[in-house]
């Protein structure tokens, strides 16, 4: 019999988090388990009809849920602002932020509402531009910030000199570039509130692989079938090699809610080529070492949202 993958999420009464990318797959996972702890839960969805839908699964899993669902495009700095200025308007403290939410190689080059290439404008600008607009309830909550990076950050590199791929268009280097921005803003944003005292603990998780719909057919963003690659996953998550949703979650979680995570720590699964398997704290990859490349990776996004975090 195999063995059950999992770990215990302590007691989260009284506690408020904010998960994007929560209306299905591993999102929806992270959110249903922190509801599970006690924790209230914002499910912010580009969608509203799937978000609430996925907040009715939630309530039905867990009796008595707390969760929410409130509008969010991460393409559309705007809708991010908007969002942002809802809550602190409302002035709630939050307690974990889970930036989770993502798009992987759209089947053209695609650009935000603002112009960015979809998939670095969506995965770290959107999410970077939200954190920058929660800061003062984040501070307020003490909060621990945890962001979702990829398997493919283990390679590639920031294009510095087109950011947003107008030339020679490469999608999965493209989607390298979106998620070591995640790794490095995760790691510049914990140096910089401890220097500054924000009171935040910020650090970073992978999922590995498993079969959720970020490869599976996505009409409105013009893939009208399932990939390959995300067939391919589903036998590999079958056949106990990779993950699956519920097992992907968990190194979030632990970064996230784990009592003796703390920030700047990294953590994935720890089975074979750190597709599946229990989770761990892993070593950072070598495209997310270099904190010059975080702090470059910081004053450009400041300098791009249109936005800047207090000095």
């Amino acid at each position: 019999m195999a063995r059950t993958i999992d770990i215990t999420i302590p007691d989260l009464s009284g506690k408020l988090a904010v998960v994007t990318g929560a209306s299905d797959g591993i999102g929806f996972v992270i959110a249903t388990r922190l509801a599970g702890a006690g924790a209230e839960v914002i499910i912010p969805a580009r969608n509203p009809a799937k978000g609430e839908q996925a907040a009715d699964r939630v309530r039905g899993l867990v009796p008595g849920a707390r969760i929410t669902t409130r509008p969010l495009d991460l393409a559309s700095l705007d809708s991010v602002t908007a969002l942002t200025n809802q809550l602190v308007g409302e002035g709630r403290p939050i307690h974990i932020l889970i930036n989770n939410a993502g798009v992987m190689t759209p089947p053209s080059h695609q650009t935000t509402k603002d112009g960015f290439e979809l998939q670095f404008g969506t995965n770290h600008l959107g999410h970077f531009a939200l954190t920058q607009g929660l800061l003062p309830l984040l501070s307020a909550g003490r909060a621990r910030v945890t962001h979702q990076t990829s398997v493919a950050a283990r390679s590639g590199a920031i294009n510095w000199d087109d950011l947003n791929w107008d030339r020679d268009y490469d999608v999965m280097k493209a989607y390298r570039q979106s998620k070591i921005a995640v790794g490095l803003f995760a790691r510049e944003l914990d140096a910089r509130s401890a220097a500054a005292g924000w009171g935040i603990t910020s650090n970073l998780s992978h999922p590995g692989v498993s079969p959720t719909n970020l490869l599976s057919a996505q009409p409105g963003m013009g893939r009208p079938t399932d990939t390959r690659e995300v067939r391919l996953i589903r036998v590999l998550s079958r056949i106990g090699v990779a993950g699956t949703p519920s097992t992907a979650a968990l190194p979030a979680l632990l970064a996230a809610t784990g009592p003796d995570s703390r920030g700047d720590q990294f953590f994935g699964p720890k089975g074979l080529g750190n597709v599946g398997g229990a989770p761990a704290e892993q070593r950072l990859w070598a495209p997310l070492r270099d904190m010059a490349e975080a702090h470059k990776v910081w004053e450009t996004s400041e300098r791009l949202v249109g936005a800047a975090f207090p000095a």
